[in-house]
């Protein structure tokens, strides 16, 4: 997957002030060919939100997976010699471990529980993303073959039910080095700038910032995901009062290019 250069972004939304973090609690089991955008509507209304303008939503990356069909039934899963030679060093079972090697561009290293891969899109993470997790029966899902794509899908159609137009990101739970627990991050975007460039602008005291560039839409995944742990049932969160810029950027461009990387 090719990394879509950021085009030129947008006005800033609104103004920074208070944040808040609503939890869509309501939304059914998500199966192949779910209407996600009906299920995020329905369950707003349920709950009594209304959405706004300037409002954004995270979206997880278990339900953008399951509504594209991207699970993956075990016993349909026949282990390759490596997956059989891998699985018990890493604690697996070997269709799992085939699932990952088939998910993955290549393996970064292995470790006692899981793989550490380069996923097809990019990704460093355990286990390509694959996830036994929340998934009924003897089931894993994979990432979404394209999040940004996703995410726009998604995007597109709120739109056309509510009338506004809001950002979405997809998120999901990654591994970072140097730091143990997991955090969300975007790994879909669709409407809005993933990144703030302060660079050039003075901070508080007058000094000039030549370094510093946010990662706006991982700490907004991040943020969200306070409220979607994995027994909390919260798979969508909508976030009020961020002031985002509109723009057409992947989340592909928070990758760090492999020249750059000090831990691959």
């Amino acid at each position: 997957m090719k990394r879509r250069r950021p085009r030129p972004s947008g006005e800033f939304v609104r103004q920074a002030g208070d944040l808040r973090l609503i939890p869509l609690r309501t939304l059914p089991e998500v199966t192949r060919g779910t209407d996600l955008a009906g299920l995020i509507a329905g369950a707003a209304q349920r709950e009594g939100v209304e959405f706004a303008r300037g409002d954004l939503l995270v979206v997880a990356q278990k339900i953008v997976s399951k509504a594209e069909g991207r699970t993956i039934g075990l016993a349909s899963v026949k282990p390759s010699p490596l997956a059989l030679e891998w699985a018990p060093r890493v604690g697996q079972d070997p269709r799992l471990t085939e699932v990952v090697l088939r998910e993955s561009r290549r393996v970064i290293r292995m470790t006692e529980r899981a793989l550490i891969v380069e996923t097809r899109h990019g990704f460093i993470c355990a286990n390509g993303g694959v996830d036994r997790s929340n998934v009924p029966g003897e089931r894993v899902t994979c990432l979404p073959k394209d999040p940004d794509r996703s995410a726009s899908r998604i995007a597109a159609a709120l739109r056309r039910r509510t009338g506004i137009a809001m950002p979405v990101i997809v998120s999901d739970t990654f591994g970072r080095p140097w730091r143990l627990g997991l955090v969300n991050i975007a790994i879909g975007s669709s409407g809005m700038s993933v990144m703030e460039d302060l660079r050039g602008t003075s901070d508080a005291h007058g000094h000039s910032l030549r370094a510093t560039v946010l990662a706006s839409a991982d700490e907004l995944a991040a943020a969200a995901g306070l409220l979607m742990k994995k027994n909390a049932a919260v798979p969508v969160v909508i976030v009020r009062g961020f002031p985002y810029r509109h723009a057409h950027e992947s989340a592909l461009c928070l990758l760090r290019p492999a020249a750059e990387d000090m831990f691959r």
